[in-house]
């Protein structure tokens, strides 16, 4: 009895740590491959090695060339977050981005830009609300962000992307390149090439430019080229390494095109290995929480299972066995005709009677034939009775 009881909570153990299992595979998991509301701020810091670059200081436009600093920090919005409704509650995330480029040997600022956008919390991709904006000039602007913009999707295929470029205020395709290890992580690498594109600029801004670099022009457009390739870890989404070859050219109807941008950036030593480190810490909570744990666990609750039923089976009253039938004896053959042998044994001081010395008479046979096996001196013991014969003699 005690066996079955043991044997009945080993089982329901064993049940309930598969259902623990299952439960970290199909409930955990997807949770933990989701944008989580509280995330911490990131930092980002690529450099530009001798860049020439536009600057405009105190409303004088020049020209200059330096090495240029572009930090991106991403905070997310969680109070706007919360507050949103219908498809996109508990399935999106609002980001607010801020980028700065300066110089960095005066530290003078070159451009900076703020904006605000939902992100799907699994594919990473923009989607469509009616809050967001885009700041370059201290007067935020109505724009669709779209496509993947900070990251890729978890899980991300070895397919092309539509990656959103704010230059353009548009998507355009980056394409699946191969495989690469960045400090010890496998990468996919994605490139992104945007070629002599006209960006859509207020007239009043390219009239101001054409004023300075172009005099005599009456019109023109600033072309925008850009090569844009990005290390993602696959698992996560998130960016390891980012690299920027832009280039904008002032294109005037009249005169010579003069080049406003010519930068290299790439993020820094310290920005690529702490985007390493973070990847490699949500890969680790990823593979404990969707793979090791729930198997270490199945395997436990299924050992459990088993020692319950040997426990439960070992419990169990035994069948009552069948006796095979003992054939029934033959019987002895006939003893050959004469008298018949007197079963009871017979006491080895006392000499057997036999039937046919004894003397016919009407009581013969009153006294059982076991009395002949009893002789004794005690009073309370019957003598044998005496033959016919003999009592006569006497």
């Amino acid at each position: 009895m005690k066996h079955r009881a043991v044997g009945a909570v080993l089982f329901g153990g064993g049940v309930l740590l598969l259902a623990l299992a299952a439960g970290l595979v199909f409930v955990v998991k997807p949770a933990m491959t989701k944008l989580p509301y509280d995330l911490d701020p990131t930092t980002s810091v690529a450099e530009a090695k001798g860049a020439t670059f536009l600057q405009i200081t105190n409303g004088a436009v020049a020209i200059n060339q330096a090495d240029l600093k572009s930090t991106v920090q991403v905070t997310p919005e969680r109070a706007k977050t919360a507050a949103l409704s219908g498809d996109l509650a508990g399935d999106t995330v609002v980001w607010r981005v801020g980028q700065t480029v300066e110089r960095t040997d005066t530290k003078e600022l070159v451009s900076a830009y703020g904006a605000e956008l939902a992100l799907d919390r699994v594919s990473g991709a923009a989607v469509d609300w009616n809050e967001q904006f885009l700041d370059e000039s201290g007067a935020p602007e109505k724009i669709s962000f779209a496509g993947q913009v900070y990251k890729f999707p978890f899980d991300s295929a070895q397919e092309n992307y539509e990656v959103f470029d704010r230059d353009l205020r548009q998507t355009r395709v980056s394409e699946f390149k191969g495989t690469e290890d960045v400090d010890g992580i496998e990468a996919y690498r994605y490139e992104q090439v945007i070629t002599d594109e006209k960006l859509p600029l207020p007239a009043d801004r390219v009239g101001l430019l054409l004023g300075v670099l172009a005099p005599g022009s009456t019109s023109g457009d600033v072309v925008y080229s850009n090569t844009r390739t990005v290390w993602v870890d696959p698992v996560t989404g998130s960016y390891l390494n980012v690299r920027e070859q832009q280039k904008k050219v002032l294109v005037p109807n009249v005169g010579t095109p003069v080049t406003l941008l010519s930068a290299d950036f790439s993020y820094n030593d310290e920005t690529v290995a702490s985007s390493v480190e973070r990847a490699k810490t949500s890969r680790g909570q990823l593979t404990i929480l969707g793979v090791y744990a729930p198997i270490g666990i199945a395997v436990l609750g299924l050992v459990l299972i088993v020692v319950a039923l040997l426990l439960s089976r070992r419990s169990a009253p035994a069948a009552p066995t069948a006796v095979a039938a003992t054939p029934a004896a033959k019987p002895a053959a006939a003893p050959a005709a004469g008298p018949a042998a007197d079963p009871t044994p017979t006491r080895v001081d006392q000499t057997p009677v036999r039937d046919d010395e004894r003397e016919g008479g009407p009581l013969t046979d009153e006294i059982p034939p076991a009395s002949t096996n009893w002789k004794s001196d005690e009073p309370t013991v019957p003598t044998q009775r005496p033959a016919q014969g003999e009592s006569e003699k006497k």
